[in-house]
């Protein structure tokens, strides 16, 4: 045989065990795929590389596989993760429609610009809608075929042992004087016993383990759909909205009752859970002494609650500790003081008396607000009006500060109310929104005293401002209460949400800590009639962990079938000992 001919028979044997050992790892997980066309790309196969124009059919497919690709799948995810950024920073109309309009106002160039490109409404805008939809398509298209080819290893048996074990990355051979049937039944035993799923296939024994890996790969992908899914149900049947109740009144979930509401475009109202309660006590304590002074210690909204069996009871909301009734979390948002003020006509009959929450502005609870007449009040000469009450309220005055009271404890210590005095038109009719903290005096006249100055007065507790011209008083009562501020929200897809991270979790530990593996034990008789055992692993990628394993494997299987002594060793017959 010529060198030539000699040369091309290795290459030949050399390619065929190559095929041979690709077949063994083809089913692994993560095995990588060959490309069919790579021989031609490095000239060992003639053959042009293009093929026939694909037509309609073909370019559907071609597009099916491209969007079903993990490269693909990866590259959307990552595409919703930017779509999300500017919902998180650009004030979203879902999420409060006056910061929107504020925005708007403050930038006139660029709002035309982002309202165009439905930034204000990011989530349920046209292009994040398309990138979440092909991620879902994309990740189904991914799962799918990946799951039946699993349950089709699952079924079958891992493949017969390679001709030539040597060239697997893990091996280790010894010759012993058992039986290569003692040698294949003591290796099918013992690594059953090591949870393999193990066969005895010809002279060999084939065993793999390792299939949590591929399951783990799956359930992170299936979490992702999950995930998803929940995420898609929260924003579409969503609901949640916010209420101030002051101490003695309560909230019934009706939408008529919420200071402020929002939902999801699939949201009715008749699925708001049918339940109320009352805010009987707020009790917030402090630290009263020390750096720490101020700062909260507890903040606790003692409730009584009944829901749709009629069933009451009683209950207490602290912050991060919401209540749950009826699949709806009524969680504490904040607190304030609610001075209760008796406001008296020009004949000194009570028009309006009860508590005015009025809103903090510190961390020392100093508090503004306004409080209105709209209706029942007359002056003097019984014509009707509307009077405006601009309040500045400080649970413990420390005295003036550029002009302005300031308290220096959030706690009710020493007790102060501020207040101005307007006559006219609130504007309430004019059917303008308007914000109730806040007093517009374009259509209104200032109360003056007798020298002509805007009608201001601090009181204390008991104390009243008398209007000028007979034209009525406004008295700070001596009992001030508290109010808490809830958000009553219902999310039918955070329960989904959770479970789908923690599957997500564990899938992900699972394929990256568990490594999917072959081990072959061959035990033939050889020339000499001693048995030949050899053992090797094949894994997913190098790792040090397989080589150990096979040791320890070995030496396990060693115990039953010891190591022959070297022929060299063995004296010859009749030589002397």
């Amino acid at each position: 045989m010529s060198k030539t001919e000699t040369t091309r028979a290795a290459e030949s044997a050399e390619r065929a065990e190559r095929q041979e050992l690709g077949a063994a790892g083809a089913h692994l997980s993560t095995a990588p795929q060959e490309d069919p066309r790579e021989d031609a790309r490095d000239g060992s196969r003639e053959g042009p590389v293009s093929g026939p124009a694909l037509g309609v059919i073909g370019w559907i497919r071609w597009f099916w596989r491209q969007l079903t690709s993990m490269r693909i799948a990866l590259l959307l995810l990552f595409l919703l993760s930017l779509g999300a950024i500017p919902g998180s920073l650009i004030p979203q109309n879902s999420a409060d429609e006056v910061k929107v309009r504020t925005f708007k106002e403050a930038h006139e160039t660029l709002a035309p610009i982002y309202d165009r490109l439905q930034l204000f409404d990011v989530y349920s805008s046209v292009w994040f809608s398309a990138i979440y939809i092909l991620l879902f398509v994309s990740l189904i298209g991914c799962i799918v075929p990946r799951t039946w080819q699993f349950v089709g290893q699952l079924r079958g048996r891992p493949p017969a042992a390679p001709k030539r074990l040597t060239r697997l990355p893990a091996y280790t051979t010894w010759r012993t004087e058992a039986a290569p049937e003692q040698v294949r039944d003591a290796a099918l035993a013992m690594l059953r016993k090591r949870r393999f799923r193990a066969h005895t296939a010809g002279d060999a024994v084939a065993a793999e383990k390792g299939y949590l890996r591929e399951v783990g790969n799956l359930l992170f992908h299936i979490a992702l759909i999950v995930m998803l899914v929940a995420f898609a149900t929260g924003q579409l049947f969503k609901s949640e909205g916010g209420k101030l109740v002051v101490e003695g009144d309560g909230f019934s979930n009706t939408l008529t009752q919420y200071d402020d509401f929002k939902s999801g475009s699939l949201f009715r109202t008749e699925d708001l859970a049918p339940f109320s309660f009352t805010l009987d006590q707020f009790t917030g304590t402090y630290e009263t002494s020390g750096p720490q002074r101020g700062t909260p210690r507890t903040f606790e909204a003692h409730v009584e609650y009944s829901t749709a069996g009629g069933r009451e009871e009683k209950g207490v909301i602290r912050v991060n500790e919401p209540l749950e009734v009826d699949g709806s979390k009524v969680y504490l948002i904040s607190h304030g003081y609610a001075p209760v003020v008796t406001i008296r006509d020009g004949k000194g009959d009570i028009v309006q008396r009860g508590p005015v929450p009025l809103l903090p502005i510190d961390n020392n609870v100093t508090s503004t607000g306004v409080i209105k007449v709209m209706d029942g009040y007359r002056d003097k000469n019984g014509k009707k009006d509307q009077l405006g009450f601009p309040a500045f309220f400080v649970p413990t005055y420390a005295g003036k500060g550029n002009g302005q009271m300031f308290s220096q404890f959030p706690g009710l210590v020493h007790p102060v109310l501020n207040v101005g005095a307007y006559h006219g038109s609130l504007g309430v009719d004019s059917g303008v929104p308007q914000n109730v903290y806040q007093l517009d005096t374009r259509k209104m006249t200032p109360f003056k005293d007798a020298q002509g100055n805007v009608l201001k007065k601090t009181l204390l507790p008991g104390e009243s401002m008398t209007l000028p011209d007979g034209a009525g008083s406004i008295t700070f009562e001596r009992e001030i209460k508290e109010w808490a501020s809830f958000q009553i929200s219902h999310q039918p897809g955070n329960g989904l949400a959770l479970s789908g991270a923690v599957i997500a979790i564990a899938g992900l530990v699972g394929s990256l800590f568990i490594q999917r593996r072959r081990v072959w034990v061959r035990a033939v008789r050889g020339a000499d009639g001693v048995t030949v055992v050899e053992m090797a692993g094949l894994g997913r990628s190098e790792s040090a962990k397989l080589p150990e394993e096979l040791a320890d494997l070995a030496v396990t299987l060693n115990a039953q079938a010891p190591t022959a002594p070297d022929p060299e060793e063995v004296p010859a017959e009749g030589a002397e000992k």
